[in-house]
């Protein structure tokens, strides 16, 4: 069981490695020192699915994480 889990979580990271480099809009390093201040806008269509689906495996594999913490024991 605890094999099927740490498959379950490799296959779950690269699925939120794949949609969190999918969602980045290219917007340069400048970016990440705070000057690439672009219009803010909402998501839509893709984006947002893309946007929710990240957040629900990253909550799908911290359960996971406790679930094979709790099996061990």
């Amino acid at each position: 069981m605890e094999r099927v889990l740490s498959i379950v979580q490799i296959m779950i990271t690269v699925l939120v490695i794949a949609l969190i480099l999918i969602q980045n809009r290219g917007s340069g390093a400048g970016a990440i020192f705070g000057s690439g201040g672009g219009p803010v806008h909402t998501k839509r269509g893709a984006e947002k699915w893309m946007h929710y689906a990240t957040i629900g495996l990253i909550v799908v594999f911290a359960l996971i994480g406790v679930a094979s913490l709790l099996i061990q024991n």
